[in-house]
């Protein structure tokens, strides 16, 4: 988990030090993630998971279903439902285990 490793997920800049530092994936859970991240109008997201589809790492962001981000954050997370790289999960549980098996591929 991101802040296991100390990685805060704040803008596409970040998405490349978390690649550099060897570990194969990575789970953000919404304390892992700047308050900007998913405002989409400033872009930063989709800045950043494309940085993780370029570089073919698989990451998993924990988004509850009561996250308060507003629709088009929930309209994000379907859209990325069977994403093969870029996955939103309800619980870190849920995140583990499609990582996990992600990885094992």
């Amino acid at each position: 988990m991101a802040s296991t490793n100390n990685f805060k997920l704040t803008g596409p800049g970040d998405a490349l030090d978390v690649m550099s530092r060897g570990v194969k994936g990575m789970i953000f859970t919404l304390d892992d993630i700047g308050e900007d991240f998913f405002d989409l109008k400033n872009r930063i997201a989709g800045e950043t998971f494309q940085k993780f589809a370029t570089y073919n790492f698989p990451v998993v962001f924990v988004v509850p279903a009561d996250h308060g981000l507003g629709e088009r954050v929930t309209e994000l997370a379907r859209e990325h439902k069977r994403h093969n790289l870029i996955r939103f999960c309800e619980t870190v549980a849920e995140a583990g285990d499609w990582l996990t098996e992600k990885l094992v591929e």
